[in-house]
């Protein structure tokens, strides 16, 4: 059986007032496709760390605020009680801010970031909103811009190029992230959607009945550790590099 109060998320904390900012971060998915910055940062010769902040910020601020806004306005899976305004000012504030980060690493590093600023928002307002009848809202698209985008264009702020060490970074970075959503996807279903499980689990052991949390327990496990691993293994390049 599932709770009608089942928590949204994991790491989501009961609703209201500071808590729903807090859970409208999802801070372990955030540090986690922060980290894909920092991978692409590390992979430079040498690291820039004012650039390497910059582009942190920036992800920040358009994937962690903003595309967490349009998600939130779109179907309220987090159940937050934050205003529709305040929402939409976070994803307005949030795109700018990025796009001003974006505007200065274009005007020092390379006219090229104009792109990656361009795509950046085109794809946290696609994606979240769920624009062209949903067209840029697939598990494809989820690895691309969650996961190699952020890669990318941490590289690039550093070398000012796409190298070929970026690219097969990215794809790692969007092969994860793909292991996310097919992660994530069904445990996302189990405590927003699911009502009730009834079933029973025959072994040779004997009989076990199974609930929601017994679905959930693996794949939710499983996003637990990554989004821990994912961060150290970039906290341990960086250390490596800037060493």
């Amino acid at each position: 059986m599932t709770s009608p109060a089942e928590r949204p998320a994991f790491y989501a904390l009961s609703p209201g007032g500071w808590r729903d900012y807090w859970s409208l971060l999802h801070p372990p998915y955030t540090l986690w496709h922060l980290s894909y910055v920092a991978i692409g940062a590390a992979l430079a010769p040498r690291v820039d760390v004012g650039w390497l902040l910059e582009t942190l910020a920036a992800f920040l601020l358009a994937m962690g605020i903003a595309a967490h806004a349009l998600d939130e306005l779109h179907g309220r899976p987090l159940r937050t009680r934050i205003p529709d305004a305040a929402l939409w000012a976070l994803a307005v504030v949030g795109l700018a801010g990025a796009a001003a980060f974006g505007a200065h690493a274009a005007l020092e590093v390379s006219p090229w970031l104009w792109v990656f600023v361009a795509v950046g928002a085109f794809l946290v307002v696609a994606y979240n909103l769920e624009l062209f009848r949903g067209a840029f809202h697939s598990d494809l698209w989820f690895a691309l811009a969650w996961g190699a985008f952020p890669v990318l264009t941490g590289a690039f702020t550093q070398t000012g190029s796409v190298r070929a060490e970026a690219v097969l970074a990215a794809v790692g970075a969007a092969a994860l992230s793909a292991a996310q959503r097919v992660l994530s996807t069904p445990v996302r279903r189990l405590r927003r959607a699911v009502l009730e499980v009834e079933g029973t689990l025959v072994t040779t052991d004997g009989a076990e009945p199974i609930d929601a949390a017994t679905l959930r327990s693996a794949p939710e496990g499983a996003l637990r550790w990554l989004s821990l691993g994912v961060p150290a293994v970039a906290a341990s390049m960086l250390v490596a590099r800037l060493a």
